[in-house]
């Protein structure tokens, strides 16, 4: 049981660290294509990668990784509300599937950290 446990945590995080490193590779194109209207997009877009890339490492770990889980919740959910969300409302109906993974990790994220309080 521990083995799927490892594992299950290892393949749970490398998708972060592999999204944020993505993150610092496309900053620009990423802040134009889905934060054209707000001040600081680019910055936005390495923030949260870097937050992606701590919390991928933390989750491996185990270091802080309950908070890393809440506070990779709470990305998720800022993520959802401001970028998927309109995207799916203005019509684009592809943008459901990032919508709906994205929210399954969410959901995931709360899981672990919940998991790691017992």
């Amino acid at each position: 049981m521990k083995t799927l446990s490892y594992l299950g945590r290892i393949i749970f995080a490398i998708p972060f660290i592999v999204f944020g490193i993505m993150h610092f590779m496309n900053a620009t194109d990423m802040a134009a294509s889905m934060l054209s209207d707000w001040p600081v997009a680019e910055g936005f877009v390495y923030i949260s990668g870097f937050a992606m890339i701590l919390a991928g490492v933390s989750i491996i770990t185990k270091i802080q990784a309950k908070i890393a889980c809440l506070l990779l919740a709470l990305l998720l959910l800022i993520i959802i509300i401001t970028i998927h969300i309109p995207v799916v409302a203005g019509g684009d109906q592809m943008a459901m599937a990032i919508l709906l993974r994205d929210l399954g990790l969410l959901g995931a994220s709360l899981t672990y950290a919940n998991l790691l309080s017992k």
